[in-house]
């Protein structure tokens, strides 16, 4: 596999966590945090159980917060957080004001510089939890330790953003993204309900390039992303991203191809045509090869719906192109 292409899953641009909103019904004297008003303060300090199992209390909404991975960052500035979070990952590249925010590292972070930040809560990841012991001196400075779980699928997404919201403060604004992505989604497959069986695309998805091909396959966003848009993916059996032989992929024979790599080599559409290997498959007789951004298709966010589009777009030019 690419370096790109692993440092990317590794990073963490899959992220999701099983938490429920909050009952907003509660009084503010209501002495278990979790059911107190949504979006106020006084519904401070809140419980909430991380991806470790480990119940984490956040004493008073936090005025400063460190995020380790690209996904959780995006969430925290679409929560309206611009001014709160000091500190984010080398890999957070979204939106532009991340890039001015102060670094703490990649995959191995830098403890020290976190600690110095001085942040009221990390939004940490499963993608760290191979570095459990930089976790844990973070946790021993004092400072509350959020574990975000894997997404795999659009309702995790919601819940990642529902907990974000409710470790910040900010479950009203994370109500509403919510319901923006799902009135997104909605929207689309409206469009894609105009698709006949007949017309429906055998896809294939390369999120790597030659010459070791990584596809996407069943449990990931693209999965869920060609369900709804009424295409089917060529890998749907298998688990994940995996990597298909060339012999394989001649075999699946896909009419269309998408790639998500565009932005990390040069002309990634010829390498395809070029490939003598591939001279049989459909997708290239018919030039029907495509490319997508990386991160709105991979990370779990906001950004799913504008994914889901680009893919619907590059697919079903005639239906969706707007």
């Amino acid at each position: 596999m690419k370096k790109w292409f692993s440092i990317l899953l590794a990073a963490g641009l899959l992220a999701a966590c099983s938490q429920e909103t909050q009952d907003e019904t509660q009084p503010e004297t209501n002495e278990e945090p979790q059911e107190e008003t949504a979006g106020e303060e006084s519904a401070f300090p809140v419980t909430v159980t991380d991806a470790t199992g480990e119940d984490i209390t956040i004493e008073e909404q936090p005025d400063a917060i460190v995020s380790m991975i690209p996904s959780n960052t995006e969430i925290a500035f679409a929560l309206g957080l611009d001014e709160e979070i000091v500190g984010v990952s080398d890999y957070d590249n979204y939106p532009e004001a991340a890039l001015e925010v102060e670094k703490i590292g990649g995959l191995e972070f830098n403890v020290e510089k976190i600690i110095s930040l001085q942040p009221d809560v990390v939004l940490a990841h499963d993608s760290n939890a191979g570095a459990a012991e930089g976790l844990q001196q973070i946790k021993d400075a004092g400072i509350p330790v959020v574990v975000i779980e894997n997404a795999t699928d659009f309702e995790q997404v919601y819940d990642t953003i529902e907990m974000i919201g409710q470790v910040t403060g900010t479950t009203d604004e994370a109500e509403q993204i919510v319901a923006d992505m799902q009135a997104g989604f909605d929207e689309i497959a409206e469009k894609a309900s105009a698709i006949s069986e007949e017309d429906r695309k055998q896809v294939l998805v390369d999120v790597s390039g030659l010459p070791e091909v990584y596809v996407a396959g069943n449990n990931t966003f693209m999965q869920e992303m060609l369900d709804l848009i009424n295409a089917d993916n060529v890998a749907a059996d298998q688990e994940g991203f995996v990597m298909l032989s060339e012999e394989e992929i001649v075999s699946r024979n896909p009419e269309t191809v998408v790639l998500t790599y565009g932005e990390f080599v040069e002309d990634p559409i010829g390498q395809w045509m070029g490939h003598g290997g591939f001279s049989e498959v459909a997708a290239v007789q018919n030039e029907d090869l495509h490319v997508v951004p990386s991160d709105p298709v991979n990370r779990s966010g906001p950004r799913l719906v504008e994914g889901t589009q680009a893919l619907a777009e590059a697919i079903y030019p005639d239906v969706f192109a707007e």
